[in-house]
């Protein structure tokens, strides 16, 4: 994941800051707890196709 394109990208629920989990390849939201899923190298900001974090589930 580019740092520059990093640095720009905010959650589009509630444009707080995300957080890049390169095992999972994914972006998550602390706050909103969802994980948006990186797919070929493009992060796919859609609320519908991120994946809500379970309760037990370190962010």
């Amino acid at each position: 994941m580019d740092a520059k394109l990093l640095d720009i990208l905010v959650c589009p629920v509630c444009k707080g800051p995300l957080v890049f989990k390169k095992e999972a390849q994914e972006l998550v939201c602390k706050p909103c707890r969802l994980a948006y899923p990186i797919r070929d190298g493009i992060p796919v900001m859609l609320e519908e196709e991120a994946r809500r974090l379970a309760d037990t589930e370190e962010v």
